[in-house]
């Protein structure tokens, strides 16, 4: 089971990070979520192994990021369904390089260098003290940001609606709305190309990928959703226009 330890809603926990806490100890698992918690970062935390590939198999409607757009992870090495070791190898083959902290009741040499060799970044022997946790993630952190430095913010504006990309946020008319994932595509899309005319087709094999096996009307439902939410009168559209026989455009 995966659960969200603290609310998105803080843009403090945005700004020190997005932490993922893989372990099948209860007690550990929560004592450690809470603790990163009240230093201000947003915690996710999964009970095995299964539950954490999960986290990053979810549909886009799930509500959980997927590995990419964690900023740290705390894995415990001996775990039910996939272990902490094939975990880390398969987030490794994936090309991600989120930070990885490996916990293990095995302090041998030998476990630390295989746990070091699969692609983890840091490795920590239970029991420990909670500081020293602490500590190791704002290391891991820091060099990894030092390493990986993050583009300024752009965005993307057009009359009253401005788009956040990095943020997934959009205004409108200065007030925040809320989109669904694919609402957010399909706006940040034809924000990009403003006046561009796409079909459903085009549409379709933008947002939702060549592999999508529905029905094209999904296109105009997702459209009259995202005009009732930024349009002031969505029968008399000022933004997303229906241009007969091609499909929409932005603008």
């Amino acid at each position: 089971m995966l659960t969200l330890e603290a609310t998105r809603s803080h843009q403090q926990d945005v700004r020190l990070g997005r932490v993922l806490v893989v372990e099948d100890e209860e007690l550990i698992r929560e004592t450690v979520a809470l603790a990163l918690s009240e230093e201000g970062y947003e915690v996710l935390t999964a009970e095995d192994g299964r539950s954490a590939l999960d986290l990053a198999c979810k549909s886009e409607e799930g509500g959980y990021p997927e590995f990419s757009s964690l900023d740290l992870i705390i894995l415990d090495l001996m775990l039910p369904y996939v272990n902490g070791l094939d975990l880390c190898r398969l987030i490794r083959h994936e090309g991600n390089s989120v930070p990885i902290l490996m916990l293990s009741a095995k302090g041998s040499e030998t476990d630390r260098v295989v746990g070091l060799e699969v692609g983890a970044d840091d490795y920590l022997t239970k029991p420990f003290g909670m500081r020293e946790l602490i500590a190791r993630c704002r290391a891991l952190l820091r060099r990894h940001r030092h390493a990986h430095p993050q583009p300024e913010e752009t965005t993307l504006k057009f009359q009253d609606i401005i788009l956040y990309p990095q943020e997934c946020r959009v205004t409108v008319r200065g007030e925040e709305i809320s989109l669904s994932p694919k609402e957010f595509r399909i706006l940040e899309l034809f924000m990009s190309h403003p006046r561009r005319v796409w079909s459903r087709e085009q549409l379709i094999e933008r947002v939702w990928g060549p592999d999508f096996m529905g029905d094209s009307k999904t296109v105009d439902v997702h459209i009259r959703w995202l005009r009732e939410k930024l349009e002031v009168d969505p029968s008399h559209p000022e933004y997303l226009m229906t241009v007969r026989g091609f499909g929409y455009r932005f603008g």
